[in-house]
C-alpha cells in the first residue's frame, strides 16, 4: 500500500470539515471563541476628550506665554471625567478638565496642569477662579480627537477571528454586549486497548496507564472544542461500537481515538469504522505517527490517531487541531513555521518527520537540537521541547548548521 503524504492527508481531512452552527452570546461568555460576523466600529473616541488632567482653552488665547510672561485666564467651569459640559469656553476663559473627560464647546486645546500655576498636586483642590497659563499648547494639543483611533464603518475584527482579551475590551468599547459566534465543537475521545488503565485505578501487572485520554482531552480543549471523554474501550469489536455509538447519541461533531487503527490482530477500530461507514486512509508517510486513520462514523468523521504517546501527540497537532480550527469556524491556514539552524546532525527515515526539539537563541541565531531519543513511547522528550522539528520527506540526513522549519509548541 503507497503512504499517503503528510500534505494529501491534510488536505482530504480538512474537505470534510466545515464551520458548526452559530449562536449569540453575552460578551462575558465569549472568550476564546471564533466571531460568526465581523464587527465594524463606530467613532472612537466618541467624543473630543482630554489626554491630561489640566485646563481646557482656546489655544490662540496662550500664544507666546512663559513662566516670566504668563497670561491669565478666567476659570468658568471645572469637568470631571464622565461628565457633560454644559459651558461654552470664550477668549479669555478656561475650564478646569481631568483626563478622558469631553471638551467643552469653544476650548480647542489642553493645558497641562504642570504648565500652570495651579496646586494640583492636593487632592480636593477647589477650582481656581484664574490660572496663570506658563506655556502655549497649538491647537489640538493634548486632546484626543473624536474619530481618531477608528472612524465609523471600519471593520475591526472579522469573520473567523478567535477572541483574545484585547478583543473582549475592543468590542466592550465598541458598545457590543451581545456576539455572534460559533459555537464550541464536540470532540468524542476514546482509547482502547486490554492494556489501559485509568490513572484512578489500581495498575495491574502487565497494564499501562491510559495517558492519551488526559493528553488529547487537553489539546482538544486548547482548540477551543469541548472534550466529551467516552473513557476506554477494551480490545472486543463490540466494546469499540459501543463506544462509537455513544459519540454520535452525545452528537459529536467529530470522533478522535487513539490506538487500534493499526495491523495488530486486536486492532477493531478501523472494522467498527469500515463496518459502519467508510475509511478513507489509514497510513501516512510521517514519523511518527504512520497508522493514522480517516473516515466517518455513519456520517459523523472520524480521525484515528497511533497508540504510542507522542505518535498521538504529533498526530493531533498534524491532523486534528487544524480539523477542529475550521469545525470551529477559524480561518484556515498553515500552520506557522520558523527557520532555525541545527546544532547538531540529524538522522530521518525518509518520511517527513516530526522530532522533539529544544530550540534556543545563541548570538542572535536560532538553533534546535534533539531532546534525547526520539522513541514514540519517550514522553519525556516531549514534555522536555519547545518545539518541533519537521525533516522534509525524502530527506535522511542533515548536517549541524542546515536551515530547517519548526513549530513552537
Amino acid at each position: 500500500m503507497t503512504l499517503l503524504s503528510v500534505q494529501a492527508a491534510q488536505e482530504r481531512i480538512l474537505s470534510r470539515f466545515k464551520p458548526v452552527e452559530t449562536e449569540t452570546l453575552p460578551l462575558g461568555q465569549c472568550a476564546g471563541r471564533v466571531l460568526a460576523a465581523g464587527v465594524v466600529s463606530i467613532d472612537l473616541p466618541l467624543f473630543d476628550n482630554s489626554s491630561v488632567d489640566g485646563f481646557a482653552v482656546i489655544a490662540a488665547d496662550i500664544a507666546g506665554s512663559t513662566s516670566a510672561s504668563p497670561r491669565t485666564l478666567s476659570v468658568v467651569a471645572d469637568i470631571p471625567a464622565g461628565s457633560a459640559p454644559g459651558v461654552s469656553i470664550s477668549h479669555g476663559q478656561a475650564a478646569r478638565i481631568m483626563t478622558g473627560a469631553p471638551l467643552p464647546k469653544g476650548a480647542d486645546a489642553v493645558v497641562m496642569v504642570e504648565d500652570t500655576d495651579f496646586d494640583y498636586q492636593a487632592p480636593n483642590t477647589a477650582v481656581p477662579d484664574r490660572v496663570e497659563i506658563h506655556k502655549p499648547v497649538r491647537t489640538g494639543g493634548n486632546v484626543r480627537a473624536r474619530g481618531a483611533d477608528l472612524k465609523s464603518g471600519q471593520e475591526v475584527l472579522s469573520a473567523g477571528h478567535r477572541l483574545r482579551a484585547q478583543d473582549a475590551g475592543m468590542l466592550a468599547m465598541l458598545d457590543i454586549a451581545n456576539v455572534s459566534v460559533f459555537r464550541r465543537p464536540h470532540a468524542a475521545l476514546l482509547s482502547s486497548g486490554d492494556e489501559l488503565t485509568p490513572v484512578d485505578q489500581p495498575l495491574e501487572p502487565g497494564k499501562i496507564r491510559d495517558t492519551n485520554s488526559y493528553t488529547l482531552a487537553a489539546l482538544i480543549e486548547d482548540s477551543g472544542c469541548e472534550a466529551l471523554r467516552l473513557g476506554i474501550a477494551p480490545d472486543r469489536r463490540d466494546a469499540i461500537q459501543s463506544l462509537f455509538d455513544e459519540s454520535i447519541r452525545m452528537k459529536a461533531d467529530v470522533i478522535v481515538s487513539s490506538a487500534g487503527v493499526s495491523v495488530g490482530a486486536f486492532d477493531f477500530v478501523k472494522d467498527v469504522v469500515e463496518s459502519n461507514g467508510e475509511l478513507d486512509f489509514w497510513k501516512v508517510n510521517m514519523r511518527p505517527g504512520k497508522p493514522v486513520a480517516f473516515g466517518e462514523y455513519r456520517g459523523v468523521p472520524f480521525i484515528g490517531l497511533p497508540g504510542n504517546p507522542v505518535s498521538a501527540f504529533v498526530g493531533f497537532e498534524v491532523f486534528v487541531r487544524p480539523a477542529l480550527g475550521r469545525l470551529a469556524g477559524l480561518k484556515t491556514a498553515a500552520r506557522p513555521k520558523i527557520q532555525v539552524r541545527l546544532a547538531e546532525p540529524v538522522e530521518s527515515d525518509g518520511r517527513e518527520s516530526y522530532l522533539r526539539a529544544i530550540v534556543e537563541e545563541r548570538d542572535g541565531i536560532l538553533s534546535a537540537k534533539l531532546t534525547g531519543h526520539q522513541g514514540s513511547g519517550n514522553l519525556l522528550s516531549l514534555v522536555q521541547a519547545n518545539a518541533l522539528l519537521i525533516v522534509p520527506a525524502g530527506v535522511k540526513s542533515l548536517a549541524t548548521g542546515s536551515p530547517v522549519d519548526v513549530w513552537w509548541l
